[in-house]
């Protein structure tokens, strides 16, 4: 693979127009991102002959890889557990938008997926009918304003869990008065000219620690103003086994494999010291970030965060490029709370002044709850935030439903494959029973179990997710009703959960 490509226009076109009247298909996939396109590929491998379409509110395909655009865009996983299982990555660790895209364009053209896209599709309502057995999908079409309805056996939401259409910023006050620009990253304007300005950049997560380094040669200055610190990690953006394999002539396929598994083993090592050792695991990390800013440096109150390892995601920094713009003196870290906006910039509850020309909101996302669409089971509103989730991707008395939620650990990606083997294999259980619905219930055994939110705060709680977590579905203690957000579980797992316990009822 060639990761400089940019994506073949085969790839970023809708096949053909969306005819006026209503079309029905097998599976209706919601989102051309990557678990969308996973779905797709994985569809037509495993249920061949499966009548299915991809709906797509953009004008292209990469969801999150197409809606940023901020200057250095880049993943903060790796590629090699990012990228598709059934597709090698070949180029370094930590990978920009537009290689990402380059390398999702090449699995829609080698496996011809272009043809089931529709792009400039907006589903406004999915309506669920016991008596047709089937969804109903209105959806608007941004190029021509028309209506258009969609029926469907299955629906598969990969649409991704914030939305696109705009970031989170919150309501400071005097945020009227400042004179210059305020950017949230996710509506970055291609032209805007930061060169020779004063930038501020509130936040301290991954947005915000790519952008940074990203824009620090050209500003007068930029400064990383956060609240409080997040957990780092350090390292060059190069993978030495992945090197050393490509040295030794190994087949792509088994670099790729082996790679993965190497990652994945580390990244569990990592995971169960955050429980077991968390504040040897935190020297670590804080070790390396000393090791580019030097000893004098105010590590403890612009590095060390308030929460242990992985209670939220660590962002990777590749080289230490934050850090060496940090120490060049291009960059500088602010840990304080914003008083309120004034005209030339913000002043600090510390109060310390922050004047700046750009201030940068990279202060996260609105969370999406199955792509804001209007869901109905056969005529009554659902109530999403009611229902307990099934495996953490179907829903009681939602039939026929199942939604993409990827990894806060691991990769988004590695779930995407798990689901779209389980949404396969449960295709084909239905075809093989001869039945055409399948919905979650709890089993008489299941009624009294205790409950808990959709991710236990305990464990992960992000910004984003807690704002939100109200309107997600609900948990079980127990298996199958447990979303356990293990990879290292459910690989082993999904793929053999058994379809007749009960748990789903077939008709």
């Amino acid at each position: 693979m060639t990761t400089t490509l940019t994506p073949p226009e085969a790839a970023t076109r809708a096949a053909r127009p969306a005819a006026a009247a209503t079309e029905h298909f097998d599976v209706l996939i919601v989102g051309a991102g990557i678990s969308g396109i996973g779905g797709a590929y994985h569809l037509t491998q495993q249920c061949p002959g499966t009548r299915f379409v991809v709906l797509e509110s953009q004008e292209t395909f990469g969801g999150t890889w197409t809606t940023h655009r901020y200057p250095g865009i880049r993943s903060d996983s790796d590629l090699f557990t990012f990228g598709y299982r059934f597709k090698p990555w070949m180029g370094a660790p930590i990978a920009t938008a537009a290689e990402i895209r380059s390398y999702m364009a090449e699995v829609i053209d080698e496996n011809r997926l272009a043809s089931h896209i529709r792009y400039r599709h907006q589903i406004a309502s999915a309506s669920w009918s016991s008596a047709e057995r089937r969804w109903t999908v209105e959806a608007v079409r941004g190029d021509t304003g028309e209506t258009v309805r969609f029926t469907t056996g299955f629906l598969w939401m990969c649409q991704g869990y914030y939305r696109h259409a705009g970031g989170y910023t919150p309501d400071w006050p005097g945020m009227d008065r400042f004179q210059g620009k305020i950017i949230h990253p996710q509506s970055w304007p291609q032209d805007l000219d930061y060169a020779g300005k004063r930038v501020v950049v509130i936040g301290s997560g991954a947005t915000a620690a790519t952008l940074v380094p990203a824009i620090a040669d050209d500003c007068a200055h930029v400064t990383m103003l956060q609240r409080s610190p997040t957990f780092f990690a350090t390292g060059r953006n190069a993978n030495a086994l992945a090197d050393t394999l490509r040295e030794l002539d190994i087949d792509k396929t088994w670099i790729h494999e082996i790679v993965r598994r190497k990652i994945l083993f580390d990244q569990a090592t990592i995971s169960r010291r955050s429980f077991s050792e968390p504040e040897v695991l935190k020297q670590e990390l804080l070790s390396g970030v000393r090791a580019y800013l030097g000893p004098d440096f105010d590590i403890e109150k612009h590095f060390t965060p308030r929460y242990r390892p992985w209670r939220q995601r660590i962002a990777f920094i590749p080289d230490g490029d934050l850090f060496k713009a940090v120490r060049a003196g291009k960059a500088s870290i602010e840990t304080d709370e914003i008083e309120c906006f004034n005209e030339t910039g913000l002043l600090l509850k510390s109060g310390k002044q922050l004047d700046a020309d750009i201030i940068v909101t990279a202060t996260g996302f609105h969370l999406n709850v199955l792509g804001d669409i209007a869901f109905s089971v056969d005529g009554k509103p659902l109530d999403f935030a009611s229902t307990v989730a099934y495996r953490g991707t179907m829903f009681t008395g939602v039939p026929n439903m199942a939604w993409v939620f990827g990894y806060f650990r691991a990769s988004w990606t590695l779930r995407a494959d798990l689901i779209a083997d389980f949404v396969c294999r449960l295709l084909k259980h239905m075809k093989a029973k001869g039945v055409s619905t399948v919905t979650p219930a709890l089993r008489p055994q299941d009624q009294d179990m205790k409950r808990s939110p959709w991710v236990d705060p305990e464990n992960f709680n992000p910004g984003y997710l807690m704002r939100g977590l109200h309107l997600l579905p609900q948990q079980g203690d127990t298996i199958p009703w447990l979303h356990s957000q293990d990879y290292w579980t459910e690989k082993d797992e999904l793929p053999v959960a058994d379809l007749d316990d009960g748990a789903l009822q077939f008709k």
